[in-house]
């Protein structure tokens, strides 16, 4: 916009004072546009797209891994409908590229800052950062983590949240596509299921989704404590991994899955049926997440 620049040379204290026709003759500008900028700076046009613009930020930084068309989608369920192309140009003009489909253009890039501290990090005697998954009660210790696996319609993604103090899946949420909401779903499944976790530390990766503010304030809202490892480090969510990787061989693996809604109840049967109440594990005793779990707090409230 050079509009500013007409006014500035025509203003009474200027330097050097150039009148306004003059200065739209050599700019090859038109009068009229320019007098009616003059009255109203900021047109309705630049305006519609600022709120465009706006919309399309607050989905970019929730979910960096979009690109601009599943961008698109994110605006318009706020009240900012455009068309891809729109949405393109904004983005590109203001450098908004997914993590994904942008090159990187140097080594060693890191994922953004952590929103939390890693509470559940510790230094050994020989100076080793080392993480210790221990809990003494249920809702003490959450640790949680994404996972996905293709089928014939395309991905399908699970988060899933575990208690420590059980080895008990307490939530988990899965969907076809891998954005915040996943993680939120996913915590909220796990807080009505247990009525209520507040004080709970709930431990994860640097992944995008629980770096977002809908996470973030997820936690918030059900009065829970964030804990985030560091970046690259597989052993600071090790506990949450053996989880998925029993997933992986006992479902994810044993066949070609057709359709999402397959592999979806597949997964579901297994964490239900399977997982919880049929596979002892030697950590808990030889006793099942629910055997253990109900035992234990059993015996607490006893001798209460």
């Amino acid at each position: 916009m050079i509009y500013p620049l007409v006014r500035d040379l025509a203003a009474t204290g200027a330097r050097i004072r150039v009148p306004v026709a003059v200065t739209c003759r050599v700019l090859k500008l038109c009068r009229p546009a320019y007098y009616r900028w003059l009255t109203k700076p900021v047109t309705e046009r630049e305006l519609h797209e600022a709120y465009r613009a706006n919309a399309l930020f607050d989905a970019h930084r929730d979910d960096p891994e979009f690109g601009y068309r599943l961008l698109v989608d994110e605006a318009a369920e706020v009240g900012e409908a455009m068309a891809a192309r729109t949405a393109w140009r904004i983005c590109s003009n203001n450098g908004w590229w997914s993590v994904f489909g942008k090159p990187k253009r140097s080594k060693g890039k890191k994922p953004g800052p952590p929103v939390h501290d890693d509470l559940c990090a510790y230094v050994d005697e020989h100076g080793v950062i080392r993480h210790a998954f221990e809990a003494d009660e249920p809702n003490q210790l959450w640790i949680g983590d994404i996972t996905e696996h293709w089928t014939g319609e395309g991905r399908l993604y699970v988060c899933a949240f575990k208690d420590v103090f059980s080895n008990r899946i307490v939530g988990y949420s899965i969907d076809s596509r891998m954005k915040s909401r996943l993680a939120v779903a996913a915590l909220a499944n796990a807080v009505a299921r247990r009525g209520g976790a507040a004080g709970c530390v709930v431990h994860t990766d640097r992944g995008s989704q629980f770096r977002s503010r809908k996470f973030v304030g997820a936690l918030n809202r059900h009065d829970m404590v964030g804990s985030m490892g560091r970046v690259g480090a597989a052993g600071d969510n090790a506990a949450m991994e053996s989880f998925f990787a029993l997933l992986q061989n006992n479902v994810l693996d044993r066949r070609s899955w057709a359709t999402r809604d397959e592999l979806r109840i597949a997964i579901v049967t297994w964490i239900e049926r399977t997982y919880h109440r049929r596979r002892r594990q030697a950590t808990l005793g030889r006793l099942t997440p629910i055997q253990y779990e109900t035992i234990m707090t059993t015996t607490a409230n006893q001798a209460a």
